[in-house]
């Protein structure tokens, strides 16, 4: 089978591997979906000979890419309960295994294993952006028959992301929520969050994304490039801030901003991956009981919870995606998303 390999300095190849046959309690995958995600950058960025630190434990040689899984169960290996896994099932997968056993992993919590290093698919360990995908049996998490293998692939990461940190932040109709950020999780939290009766404030420098924004359900859209950020929000919100804010996009003064522009009680939730950020505590924080909290990712129960919203809420997710490829055209692919300007994309297989 060929997997998309990223070999740093924003270069991929297609690699030739293997057919994966299921050990002990796991179970190969037929690809159907396999989405782009805005994390998959720094590994594709990365340069050539350094690996990034990402707190796990590196690959032992070239990795297939891509932990937005979603497919047809091919294969079933011994020792897999039926329960859990059947020839022909559409799944999601939760792309981590830790220990299998402790609290958190019992809890569908892999990723945050304290008791051996953890798998992530897609980054040390192979992932979705190939023909077939061998995991264990218990990173699955059922595809119901309404969604499209492309929604399960958004689930899998992006937007189960975005689920994730609003149910952190107790989201509802209560609320005013500024979210940082308007790319695939950005967007996803956009759509979710109107759907849970939030009046949405969406910021991003990109005026693509802005209209998208508006069209998945923004209230208001600003652009922090062309206005102060934290200023338009007070003055969206009678000059009080907003109940909640979220940001995405992991950029340092966007982060100051979302913490920035919080009414007092307020609560700021960060999700975007990586860098760092400096802030005046007093007046940032302890001056206005403000709340700052970080949200990674989701749990099993979390995913299909997910899952179930977007059914019965009857949303698009369908829509975040622009472009969809092939496995050949990964290289363009990637050198598109890598811009930051446009949605989402997906390998179809």
């Amino acid at each position: 089978m060929r997997g998309v390999v990223f070999t740093g300095d924003r270069t991929l190849e297609l690699m030739t591997f293997p057919d994966p046959t299921p050990g002990f309690g796991e179970v190969v995958l037929e690809m159907k979906a396999s989405g782009m995600c805005g994390s998959d950058l720094k590994h594709y960025r990365r340069p050539k000979g350094v690996r990034q630190a990402t707190g796990i434990a590196p690959a032992a040689g070239p990795t297939i890419a891509g932990h937005e899984p979603c497919g047809v169960v091919a294969a079933v290996g011994p020792g897999v309960d039926p329960r859990q896994a059947k020839a022909g099932q559409r799944v999601m997968v939760h792309h981590y295994q830790g220990c299998t056993t402790c609290g958190h992993c019992r809890t569908g919590w892999q990723q945050l294993c304290q008791k051996t290093s953890v798998k992530v698919y897609g980054n040390n360990n192979h992932g979705g952006h190939a023909n077939y995908m061998c995991v264990p049996a218990n990173t699955l998490v059922p595809l119901p028959e309404e969604l499209s293998f492309t929604a399960g692939a958004a689930i899998s990461c992006g937007t189960g992301t975005a689920y994730g940190a609003l149910r952190r932040m107790n989201t509802s109709g209560n609320h005013t929520l500024a979210i940082f950020g308007q790319g695939p999780v950005g967007l996803s939290a956009t759509q979710l969050a109107v759907a849970m009766g939030a009046r949405v404030i969406a910021l991003d420098i990109s005026a693509e994304r802005l209209a998208r924004a508006r069209a998945f359900g923004a209230a208001e859209t600003v652009n922090p490039a062309e206005t102060d950020a934290v200023e338009a929000i007070r003055a969206l919100t009678h000059g009080e801030g907003a109940d909640l804010t979220l940001d995405t996009s992991s950029a340092p003064s966007a982060r100051v901003q979302a913490i920035r522009a919080l009414k007092v009680w307020g609560t700021c939730c960060f999700v975007g991956e990586g860098n760092e950020v400096t802030i005046d505590v007093s007046p940032d924080m302890l001056r206005r009981q403000a709340t700052v909290i970080g949200s990674w990712t989701f749990s099993t129960v979390g995913q299909a919870e997910c899952a179930r919203f977007i059914i019965d809420h009857k949303l698009n997710v369908d829509a975040l995606f622009t472009e969809s490829w092939r496995l050949d055209q990964a290289e363009e692919a990637y050198r598109l998303f890598d811009q930051q300007t446009s949605g989402k994309g997906v390998f179809l297989l």
